[in-house]
């Protein structure tokens, strides 16, 4: 049984059929069969017996549930199961044969239904979780939705009893699914890792203290041979890494620059990742209005993204070099904080004219970006909560992604995959005009048209020809303000962890 944040439930595959194990609830996913009134909801579970499955149908029907995606309504346990309640959760108007191909867009259904389940159960102590159907791209997908629509962060309650997840979860699967379990538990507790980090208060998530947060989570990996190295403050400053100096240089919290290394021996390619991991930004001297530093605190939710990211990747053993290069530093006002007008010189030589020192994220991310092309990796791929212009553009819940060609459909082909909405985006070459400066070879903040393309045009100005690289703008969908839905809570999100593994994958395989 693997070891887990707090806040997910413990988590265990068995292969009895789930109708016998003992627990809370069980868990059991329905589809939508029928038109208008004729309408109801058909049982997706095949290791139910006949006559169970004929119970829950009538008890569906008395309650009104059709299968209707992610509802999810209780009922009691029929004869012939032995947990005390049973969950009904809609995938939708699936049909069998649909379950069968598991295409991404019924994987994603499956997810969403299983978490719309765990996330409607609190303080429980068991839930066993059938999967719909056969095969290990289901069974991985029923996994991550369980754990993820499972998550609750309790850290900072007083009294979190009967607020916390439910405490043991058992995903029912036949035992060709051993391995797309344990492949889903990974990648579901780095998601609600990357959670944890973004949903902790700034009080306490500082740029020292984010560093020693993924030193220890690399020294746990033993296996994996995790290097970390830090840059503190003064040996940013020594180094010429002017966009971390200048964005911190108003904390009392100085910045960091941490690198995390993952080298297998049969390492092929060499994946890069840089995160944004601004842990509280107020805007600087060019201050936010206060409603708009609510969720500011997610703005390291890149870095978050990326550390664990690798931490995946490296548990899975995946074949490839992964280097996560997390650009971390507090956006703060004050006396030593640096004022519009200043000029900074990024880590490489060009120089930047600081017009707007809440366009601070693109500025550390240079910075970073430089770094890790010295390594010539094979893809450099930036991931940023950096401008409101995206959720203007594409909402709070698709990211964008602009880049080089091939490494932009890379990442648009992993997404398709892992279930999370990113977007192609074009970076138009008249947009770097408007970062023209009369003092420096850049300014920081351009024209309010485009803003989502033209901040990835700033950063392409520090990519070297032939490099390939994708920016992913996550501003929208790393933190839900709104109500929860599917496995998506409250709060940090975990975006886009399960497409930089899936990338990784993408890359290895090439």
């Amino acid at each position: 049984m693997a070891q887990t944040p707090a806040a997910l439930p413990t988590s265990e595959h068995s292969t009895a059929n789930p109708a016998g194990l003992d627990a809370d609830v069980l868990v059991v996913a329905t589809r939508t069969e029928g038109e208008g009134e004729s309408r109801r909801a058909r049982i997706a579970a095949p290791a139910l017996a006949a006559k169970v499955v004929k119970a829950l149908e009538e008890a569906a029907a008395a309650v009104g549930h059709t299968g209707k995606a992610t509802s999810a309504v209780r009922v009691p346990a029929p004869n012939g199961v032995k947990a005390r309640a049973v969950v009904l959760t809609g995938l939708g108007a699936l049909d069998a044969e649909a379950l069968a191909a598991a295409e991404p867009e019924t994987l994603e259904a499956v997810r969403r239904a299983a978490g719309a389940a765990l996330g409607s159960l609190t303080g429980l102590g068991s839930a066993v979780a059938a999967v719909p159907g056969e095969g290990a791209d289901l069974a991985e997908a029923w996994t991550v939705g369980a754990l993820l629509g499972a998550y609750r962060y309790t850290a900072y309650l007083s009294e979190a009893e009967g607020r916390g997840p439910v405490a043991r979860l058992v995903i029912s699967a036949g035992r060709e699914a051993a391995e797309a379990f344990s492949r889903g538990e990974v990648i579901a507790r780095a998601t609600a890792a990357t959670r944890d980090l973004v949903n902790q208060p700034p009080r306490d998530l500082f740029p020292a203290s984010f560093a020693e947060a993924v030193s220890a989570r690399a020294g746990e990996l033993k296996k994996a041979k995790i290097r970390v190295e830090v840059l503190d403050e003064a040996q940013l400053a020594a180094k010429g890494f002017g966009g971390h100096t200048g964005v911190g240089q108003g904390s009392p919290r100085g910045p960091r620059l941490v690198k995390l290394s993952y080298a297998p021996r049969k390492a092929g390619r060499h994946l890069a990742l840089v995160g944004k991991g601004i842990t509280f930004d107020s805007g600087g001297l060019s201050l936010k209005p206060a409603a708009s530093m609510e969720e500011m605190k997610s703005d390291m939710a890149g870095a978050a993204a990326a550390a664990h990211a690798l931490f995946a990747i490296a548990e899975l053993g995946l074949p490839l070099k992964v280097t996560a290069w997390l650009a971390l530093a507090e956006n703060m006002p004050s006396g030593t904080a640096q004022r519009p007008s200043d000029v900074i010189t990024i880590y490489g030589g060009k120089t930047v004219e600081v017009t707007n020192t809440d366009a601070e994220g693109r500025l550390v991310l240079a910075d970073a970006l430089v770094a890790a092309q010295e390594e010539k990796p094979d893809l450099v791929v930036d991931i940023a909560t950096l401008t409101g212009a995206q959720i203007v553009a594409l909402g709070n819940r698709t990211s964008g992604v602009m880049g080089t060609e091939s490494a932009r459909n890379t990442v648009v082909l992993a997404s398709e995959a892992s279930g999370e909405q990113i977007w192609p985006m074009p970076i138009p070459e008249e947009l770097i005009r408007s970062f023209d400066s009369n003092t420096a070879d850049l300014k920081n903040a351009g024209g309010r048209a485009g803003g989502m393309l033209a901040a990835g045009a700033f950063l392409r100005e520090f990519v070297e020809e032939g490099i390939d690289w994708a920016h992913l703008d996550i501003a929208g969908p790393s933190f839900n303000s709104e109500s929860a839905h599917g496995y998506t809570g409250k709060g940090g999100t975990g975006v886009p962890v399960r497409t930089l593994v899936e990338v990784a994958a993408l890359l290895a395989e090439s």
